[in-house]
């Protein structure tokens, strides 16, 4: 593996640590204070610069990520509150969502609060405030690399209902600046369940400010409401004061798969100065065929949601009305794949740290 500007085999680098996760690894930590007692978090440490924090309670989720010592995600002023405070009425989601690097957003209702055959479903659905079971989280070698990897299951199920289940693994290599997420979601029940998913990606200060580029493999952008401009979706300005959120839909290139939307900050901070940041999200559009953006430049609500979907944000009637809504047979299943890399220096993969 490359770590610290060297190539080096596993012997050479744990004859000079007594543990490997001296230099990075996974760790193990509860919550123990406020609404966030009994809150379970994994950190993953990759030893080249990126860090975060995957939970468990809040169906295996990214909360806190960082490079080089700083934070390129935004984190809500809920903190990483445990799901027994949850209130899935309307849009009460808004008390505990954590934001965090990631908040999975379905896995049956996405966007406003909704009603459909008789059932209700609240802002956002449930699937970000359900623990998950099976649990595994280890690292382990393969030749010279080192590979972490968390892994488990969430279910969302309802007597008389339907039954989801998704089966989420995250995974890191030693010395690489990289996360992978890949989901297989199934119809677990006997009968077909609407299925909306939307991986809702939360990037905040320092990673944003006035001199951030941001670039969308967008064919055209749509403003969602009437009366937001159209224009200026790809600039980011200062906190605003009673800023309006805007959201934008994003029409993706047609007969492509692999999309990506990157974010480059020429001057990020890390401990000895400052070192060019590029992060690039990465899906697969057959499954994730659409792209919400979500810009909220207000004071604390300072934050850029890139959000790949297989809907809209409206709500699971305003998709079934419009023909668009996913339904999964019973046994059905669908894989998600997302990649985010970051890379550090003047060339696209270099890194200073």
């Amino acid at each position: 593996m490359e770590l610290y500007g060297r190539k080096w085999t596993r012997r050479e680098l744990e004859a000079r640590v007594g543990r490997l996760e001296q230099i990075g690894g996974i760790k193990r930590v509860l919550g123990a204070e406020g609404a966030e007692t009994g809150v379970e978090l994994i950190q993953v440490r990759t030893g080249a610069g990126l860090s975060y924090i995957v939970s468990p309670t809040k169906g295996l989720d990214i909360s806190l990520a960082e490079f080089g010592g700083s934070p390129i995600s935004w984190q809500s002023p809920n903190g990483d509150a445990h799901p027994s405070a949850y209130d899935g009425e309307g849009s009460g989601w808004l008390r505990t969502a954590s934001g965090g690097l990631l908040m999975t957003c379905g896995l049956s209702n996405v966007g406003s609060p909704s009603s459909l055959q008789g059932r209700t479903y609240g802002m956002h659905g449930r699937v970000h405030h359900l623990s998950a079971s099976h649990v595994c989280a280890e690292g382990r070698w393969d030749e010279d690399h080192y590979t972490m990897n968390i892994r488990g299951q969430v279910d969302e199920t309802s007597i008389f209902g339907s039954h989801l289940r998704m089966y989420r693994e995250v995974r890191s290599r030693l010395g690489q600046n990289t996360i992978e997420i890949i989901d297989t979601l199934e119809n677990a029940g006997y009968q077909s369940a609407p299925h909306m998913m939307l991986y809702h990606f939360n990037f905040g200060f320092p990673l944003l400010d006035e001199r951030t580029v941001m670039q969308f493999p967008s064919e055209r952008v749509n403003a969602r409401d009437k009366g937001t401009p159209a224009e200026g979706y790809d600039i980011w300005e200062s906190p605003e004061n009673g800023y309006r959120e805007r959201v934008y839909y994003h029409e993706l290139p047609q007969g492509k798969d692999s999309v990506h939307a990157e974010l480059y900050q020429p001057a990020f901070p890390v401990a000895l100065g400052t070192v060019p940041l590029r992060v690039r999200l990465t899906w697969s559009s057959k499954t994730l065929p659409r792209l919400v953006q979500w810009k909220m430049a207000g004071e604390r609500e300072h934050v850029l949601g890139i959000e790949p979907s297989n809907c809209g944000v409206e709500g699971i009637a305003a998709e079934q009305n419009k023909g668009t809504l996913t339904v999964l047979q019973p046994g059905g299943r669908v894989r998600y794949q997302l990649r985010l890399d970051l890379s550090s220096g003047t060339a696209e993969g270099s890194s200073d740290l």
